[in-house]
């Protein structure tokens, strides 16, 4: 097993076992130092570039990347790092605010649903269907009856997905509570960065206990081999890029992947 298989083991949550996020360290670079990393994460953004490109012309499978975290966690900076150079006619973003009345008119997963990735795409969810276990569950805006009753909901959406070509990886960017307040600090000292901040995120520091609890449990009961979760050590933004690349990338690799062949003779073409 070569380093990135190894890398990329070590980040993916044990299937049917609890999982607990102390035993997790949010500084592990796992050996890398930053320049190896750079190194790392540009021959992996080059290979997903190209399988990006494969997928697109095979038009048979998509891809689901799922970004969870606490506030500041990192999600936009990863799907800038990471995803911003894949060819936008086949990589879709979905940020998932508050719902909206329509939205909350429907099931929790319809607007979901609408946004899965179509054949031949790369679907990067900011945020997901997750809230309606988190977020849902800390603010008790429904009740436990109802919460606890969407881990199997979520596995049987997630299965569905699966089944019909969608393969999907699930990732947790784990930051410290003390990185936290680093970076939401920075927001306040930066002019540039003023338009991003949301008081709500810092009411929603006072939960952080809660919203952990609730993380464990969703990484407990929504862990399946055909939508499994990784944990991703993020205090580090530049392990962090070089670990979720090494993810997609190996994800992407493992579906073989082929060229369609050409729909007439090519050998037969000239061109006047």
């Amino acid at each position: 097993m070569n380093k990135a298989e190894l890398l990329v083991k070590k980040l993916q949550v044990p299937f049917h076992k609890s999982t607990t996020l102390s035993h997790w360290d949010p500084d592990d670079v796992m050996g890398f130092d930053k320049q190896q990393a750079k190194e790392r994460l540009a021959k992996n953004l080059k290979r997903l570039v190209e399988l990006q490109f494969v997928m697109y012309a095979e038009n048979k499978r998509a891809l689901l990347v799922v970004l969870q975290a606490m506030d500041a966690g990192g999600k936009d900076g990863t799907i800038r790092n990471v995803f911003g150079q894949l060819n936008p006619q086949g990589c879709r973003v979905t940020p998932f605010k508050s719902p909206s009345s329509l939205e909350l008119s429907h099931d929790f997963l319809w607007r979901i649903h609408n946004n899965v990735p179509c054949a031949g795409e790369i679907g990067v969810f900011n945020r997901s269907h997750y809230e309606d276990v988190l977020i849902v569950r800390v603010k008790d805006l429904v009740p436990k009856s109802v919460w606890s009753k969407r881990y199997t909901q979520i596995n049987e959406f997630e299965r569905t997905l699966s089944e019909n070509g969608v393969h999907i990886v699930k990732l947790f960017l784990h930051i410290s509570k003390d990185e936290q307040r680093k970076r939401l600090q920075t927001r306040l000292d930066d002019p540039t960065r003023h338009w991003k901040i949301d008081p709500a995120d810092f009411e929603e520091r006072k939960s952080w206990d809660s919203y952990i609890k609730a993380y464990e449990d969703a990484f407990s009961q929504c862990n399946t081999k055909y939508a499994p979760w990784y944990i991703i050590p993020a205090n580090h933004k530049w392990f962090r890029n070089v670990a979720i690349s090494e993810i997609v990338v190996k994800t992407l690799e493992q579906l073989d992947m082929k060229f369609p062949d050409p729909i007439c003779d090519i050998s037969k073409i000239k061109i006047d």
